[in-house]
């Protein structure tokens, strides 16, 4: 692998995956740190219950999904709860929009087809994907992971929707030690890039960072010597709403993918830097 991020210290916010990402990094002259901001994810049993209990009770007009592996919890609960087959038919007799590939390859599996799907990964392309569909004043239920999507429910509060949240997964904020040392890693341009492969990673830092009085500081060296990196267009989201402008993300939704952009990105720095020097 071509040695693309010789010299380059590239922080990692993830939890899961680090030692593959780690590898990439060094594989290509890189040095990676660890900084988990992940947090603890875990399946919130009793709100997934009360939550499948009220949509079984009173079915919604549409349901909208935005994540597979929070559908898959959704029908394990149900098959826990002995309700599997009735939330199946419920489920296929409403109204399915899905929010990304894997959100739809869950669906496949159970034979469901959702008549919206975004057409770019995103809220936003969801959002545009219900131009021809009025929703005004309907029930909605809105799958989450565990994090918010405040571009969905605003627009779905502008639409008027009756809208119930479910969200099979919760996130518990990382310790503080590791948001500290992170923003102050960033702030100080100690390290080159940072890698985010979730949105909850970026929200848990902002907020720390803008608690400690640090968040304009923290966006300001995204613009400048720390380059920001997210995994795909649901996690360069979270960083867009914080106001960072310069973010590197894949055209393939990988962790492989984003190392490799992000190699590019440094060696086109690097033939940029000779090609200033040589004019000079």
């Amino acid at each position: 692998m071509a040695q693309k991020m010789i010299g380059k210290v590239v922080a990692l916010a993830a939890s899961r995956k680090v030692a593959e990402m780690g590898k990439l990094i060094e594989n290509m002259g890189g040095t990676p740190v660890y900084r988990p901001a992940q947090g603890t994810v875990f399946l919130d049993d009793e709100l997934l219950r009360e939550g499948l209990t009220s949509w079984i009770e009173n079915p919604p007009q549409w349901v909208i999904l935005t994540t597979g592996i929070g559908l898959e919890a959704l029908f394990d609960m149900a098959e826990n709860m002995g309700v599997a087959d009735k939330f199946l038919e419920i489920l296929s007799a409403s109204s399915i929009a899905a929010r990304g590939y894997k959100t739809v390859n869950a669906l496949k599996k159970r034979h469901l087809t959702p008549i919206v799907r975004d057409d770019d990964g995103s809220s936003e392309g969801l959002i545009r994907s219900f131009e021809s569909y009025h929703i005004k004043g309907a029930s909605v239920i809105l799958q989450l992971h565990g994090d918010p999507a405040p571009k969905l429910t605003k627009w779905l509060d502008e639409q008027e929707a009756v809208t119930r949240q479910i969200l099979p997964y919760r996130h518990v904020a990382p310790e503080e030690h590791h948001l500290e040392q992170l923003v102050q890693d960033i702030v100080h341009s100690k390290v080159d890039a940072v890698t985010f492969t979730s949105a909850p990673q970026f929200r848990f830092l902002a907020e720390y960072a803008r608690v400690h009085n640090q968040l304009n500081a923290m966006i300001a060296a995204f613009d400048g010597p720390v380059v920001a990196v997210a995994v795909g267009k649901i996690t360069a989201q979270a960083l867009k709403e914080e106001g960072v402008q310069r973010i590197i993300v894949p055209e393939e939704e990988r962790m492989g993918s984003m190392m490799v952009a992000l190699g590019r990105y440094f060696a086109i720095q690097v033939d940029n830097e000779a090609a200033a020097s040589t004019e000079e």
